[in-house]
């Protein structure tokens, strides 16, 4: 049977990020992709006009139906808005028999708001520690930990520092660092650094949800964490590289840049 991998996030109506490109992300990796819809944006290049979270009984509802019906292989997810919402999901993925790559976002390409501030402390105690692999941005460290990144050499530190709240692996996602964009994965014994070229192309929309929907592939597939993760990131970085220009703004990454090699 094809592997079945969910998403658990918001919407983009621009079709950049969020549960627009994680289904896009599954199709080229060749899995069944399902969606628990968490909120829903009025989002184009320009940025997020306007964000409506989901009732916690709906979200429920909805990955209730997947799971108990079709069954999963993996599960990622996305934005979640509140700390209900954060709780609910923590609540149903711990009891769900399938990795989980949590994607911690805060706010998106351009700087808007998706999760509640009074949530950070839902997501260190209840989402994290239901994570095989967190995937955090350095902005998401500097609000989950405190810990500000500067350079390649404090990743191993921001690692340990999210490693605390309980996730199995964490990849620390440096592509906001001068130079090469180095990832860091561990488990706290085990370190992976993962580098690829930083490529000249402003269009990146969708990057984090693209990286964290082909780490939940290559799971879904049977890879380990470090291979699913060094997958992913040649695959982004190929979509990267590939990223076009919509509308006046930040264009989105190239979910099928595969297809048109």
């Amino acid at each position: 049977m094809i592997p079945r991998v969910l998403t658990v996030a918001g919407s983009d109506s621009g079709g950049g990020a969020g549960i627009q490109a994680d289904l896009k992300t599954m199709l080229a990796h060749g899995v069944h992709g399902m969606s628990v819809l968490t909120a829903v944006t009025a989002q184009n290049s320009l940025g997020v006009q306007g964000a409506w979270e989901l009732p916690a009984a709906a979200v429920r509802a909805q990955y209730r139906s997947v799971v108990d019906d079709i069954g999963v292989q993996a599960v990622k997810t996305g934005m979640l808005a509140s700390a209900e919402l954060v709780e609910t999901v923590a609540d149903l993925i711990s009891g769900t028999d399938a990795p989980a790559v949590v994607d911690p976002v805060g706010v998106s390409k351009h700087g808007d708001a998706l999760l509640a501030a009074s949530a950070l402390d839902a997501v260190r105690t209840r989402l994290l520690p239901a994570a095989t692999v967190a995937t955090p941005n350095l902005d998401e460290v500097a609000h989950l930990t405190g810990i500000r990144v500067e350079s390649e050499a404090d990743l191993r530190r921001a690692a340990a520092a999210v490693l605390a709240h309980g996730p199995r692996w964490v990849l620390i996602k440096g592509g906001h660092l001068p130079g090469d964009a180095v990832d860091l994965l561990t488990d706290g014994c085990e370190e992976h650094l993962l580098r690829a070229p930083r490529h000249d192309n402003r269009h990146t929309h969708g990057t984090g949800c693209t990286l964290a929907s082909a780490i939940a592939c290559g799971l879904a597939l049977g890879k380990s964490v470090p291979e699913a993760a060094t997958a992913a990131k040649e695959y982004v970085t190929g979509a990267i590289a590939a990223g076009f220009a919509l509308g006046a703004g930040i264009g989105p990454v190239d979910h099928g840049w595969r297809f048109r090699n």
